[in-house]
């Protein structure tokens, strides 16, 4: 039986067990990033590996002359030297569009509680505060209404398109900037900008990009001084997009309103990261994509593509073309 090899399995809460009756399935819970003997020993003898966050890079392909597929349980595949990978015939296969229903909706939730502070309000009632209050109602800080403000959605790809399709529900104008300036929707209020006319226009900035050697760190002082100082920056795509000593000056200081952050540079953060220290910051987990639908919709795809790699078939998410 061919043997498959799960290097962090920890990462995601996903049952492989329907890949058993393909081959002999093993699972790590967590692979050290820098171990890399460790690594190859893991992926020794293995047919097809799949990973997160565990970096492929060209000397460990080197080392692994039985592989024939590697599968990326994420949309970026960063973590892969996929030309390296090509030049030794190996299939490299991701995950696309597996969680857009699922970053949409978080990204929303973060607006919303930048906008709404319901957690901080629930909190207050919580502690008393209304039951002291000689009023029906009070606010811990003022509600603004998302209605014909401008959205400006960094990236129009899958996920930002559904994104521009919420906030244009709730009434906002969408400003979108896109490299290929496709899908555009018939919205008399839609328009395309580049990216600093959306930093200087927006009241919202949604990031919806990968992480290239052109858009890591790209959010810094220069573009983050265009912002309006009322304005809210969204980030639910990956945290090295943002240079974060410049975003914390700018909320630190008030040049911006407040940001939401579901990725940041370094995950997990440190006890003593500047961002953590800061009231006009919601940040959660990099919990955006883990929905449990797109979390079993990600396993389909994932066993699907195992399943057709094995039986000498072209998988469906190949993601790089073996000549």
């Amino acid at each position: 039986m061919a043997l498959i090899t799960v290097l962090d399995a920890g990462t995601l809460a996903v049952d492989w067990s329907a890949l058993e009756s393909y081959g002999d399935v093993r699972l790590f819970p967590n692979t050290p990033h820098g171990d890399v003997a460790l690594i190859k020993e893991r992926c020794a003898g293995a047919q097809v590996v799949l990973l997160n966050k565990v970096p492929l890079t060209r000397e460990i392909l080197a080392a692994l002359p039985e592989l024939k597929c590697v599968c990326v349980l994420a949309t970026g595949y960063n973590v892969v030297d996929t030309a390296a990978a090509r030049e030794r015939g190996i299939v490299v296969c991701n995950v696309p569009a597996y969680s857009t229903d699922s970053v949409a909706q978080h990204t929303l939730a973060l607006l919303m509680e930048l906008t709404n502070r319901v957690c901080a309000h629930n909190q207050s009632v919580h502690r008393g505060d209304w039951v002291k209050c000689d009023k029906f109602w009070y606010q811990l800080s003022p509600i603004s209404e998302l209605a014909g403000k401008t959205a400006g959605i960094v990236g129009f790809g899958a996920i930002g398109q559904k994104v521009a399709v919420v906030l244009h529900a709730l009434g906002m104008k969408i400003m979108a900037a896109s490299r290929s300036r496709k899908n555009a929707p018939d919205w008399k209020d839609f328009s395309w900008g580049s990216v600093e006319e959306i930093f200087e226009s927006a009241d919202i900035v949604s990031l919806h990009l990968p992480q290239t050697e052109e858009t890591k760190q790209m959010v810094n002082a220069a573009l983050l001084q265009k912002m309006k100082p009322t304005a809210f920056l969204i980030n639910t795509s990956r945290g090295a997009l943002i240079n974060e000593k410049d975003l914390f000056d700018a909320l630190s200081t008030g040049r911006l309103a407040g940001a939401g952050l579901d990725v940041l540079c370094t995950e997990p953060c440190s006890k003593d990261y500047s961002l953590l220290g800061l009231d006009n910051v919601i940040i959660t987990p990099h919990t955006a994509f883990f929905s449990q639908e797109s979390i079993q919709e990600l396993r389909e795809k994932i066993v699907a593509d195992v399943i057709a790699v094995l039986a000498g078939k072209t998988p469906r998410y190949q993601i790089n073309l073996i000549t």
